[in-house]
């Protein structure tokens, strides 16, 4: 998969939302920025945990929305290693099948 364009059209997808359903958008985007505000645990850590959860729950485009952001944030692939065998652990065959996505990801994105 080409995760660079996938982002691109899952954040067309996200603008198109936006205009069909603006309150329920802002809504979602002012929980986003509160849940990402600094606090007992910095913005890497949230996205971690927020990546462990998308893979649990298979979804693609959570993935590679948070595999961007901890890049951005200064994660290190050694670092997303460790979050995906944890996520590997708890979500057994089909998290091998996720995390493997999260890591194609990582390396398509930290190279551009």
């Amino acid at each position: 998969m080409d995760y660079p364009a996938f982002i691109a059209q899952t954040r067309d997808n996200s603008r198109a939302l936006a205009r069909a359903i603006p309150d329920a958008m802002k809504g979602f985007g002012a929980l986003s920025a509160a849940v990402k505000q600094e606090g007992a645990l910095g913005v890497k850590e949230k996205e971690y945990v927020a990546l462990g959860i998308a893979i649990g729950l298979r979804c693609e485009p959570c993935i590679a929305f948070h595999v961007e952001a901890l890049i951005k944030a200064g994660a290190t692939r050694a670092e997303l290693g460790d979050v995906l065998a944890v996520a590997i652990q708890m979500g057994g065959g089909p998290s091998v099948m996720y995390a493997g996505k999260a890591l194609d990801c990582w390396d398509q994105l930290s190279a551009a």
